[in-house]
């Protein structure tokens, strides 16, 4: 995940959009009208504030529409890992909620290709006859996010902690769950965005 600590810093995506912007202009004494442009904070055409940074994960569960719903995303503490990696595996999902067996509206943790891997194949445990509640992150271990958290917020929380997949939470509980990708598609399309603005403010879009 260290490969992605390069689209954290706004500052330094903005610097390489105008570099870039900056080499694609080809005779050298329109380069300083250019910078100029950027720059100049009396010119009559400022770049508009469009709210960088504004995507937050309510936006990704919007996206995702029904898959973010974690209704049928979940698996019981006593259910053995094989069936959970099963359906982890039919949905084509990286990771279940684990609810409590008697209590099915309330969160024990989560259950990731992670844990299966580094807690059944590498330990050479079966998982038929190993529960999922064995060997599940507990949901005091959990790091959450919620609807309003931003997508950069979220990325560098996943990424410091080197996990692929984070509860959504409200006051209710949890609504949802989101993905790496999920997160890093979200994250390119905001600075794709971003940077568009940028070449359509130096190209006089704006």
């Amino acid at each position: 995940m260290q490969g992605f600590r390069s689209i954290l810093s706004h500052g330094n995506v903005v610097k390489s959009a105008i570099l870039q912007r900056m080499r694609m202009v080809s005779s050298p004494q329109l380069q300083p009208l250019v910078l100029a442009r950027f720059e100049s904070s009396a010119a009559p055409a400022r770049m508009e504030e469009h709210g960088f940074e504004s995507t937050t994960i309510s936006d990704i569960l919007k996206v995702k529409g029904k898959s973010a719903d974690g209704s049928w995303l979940w698996c019981t503490t006593d259910d053995s890992v094989y069936d959970a990696v099963q359906s982890m595996t039919q949905h084509n999902v990286g990771a279940l909620v684990v609810v409590k067996s008697d209590e099915q509206k309330s969160i024990a943790g989560i259950i990731t290709e992670r844990d299966y891997l580094r807690k059944i194949i590498v330990q050479g445990r079966s998982s038929k006859s190993t529960k999922v509640g064995d060997i599940m992150t507990e949901e005091n271990k959990l790091i959450t996010v919620t609807p309003d958290t931003k997508v950069l917020k979220a990325m560098q929380l996943m990424t410091d902690n080197r996990i692929r997949h984070i509860p959504v939470i409200n006051d209710k509980g949890m609504i949802g769950m989101v993905s790496i990708g999920d997160v890093v598609r979200a994250v390119v399309s905001e600075h794709r965005q971003e940077l568009d603005r940028l070449n359509a403010y130096i190209q006089g879009g704006y």
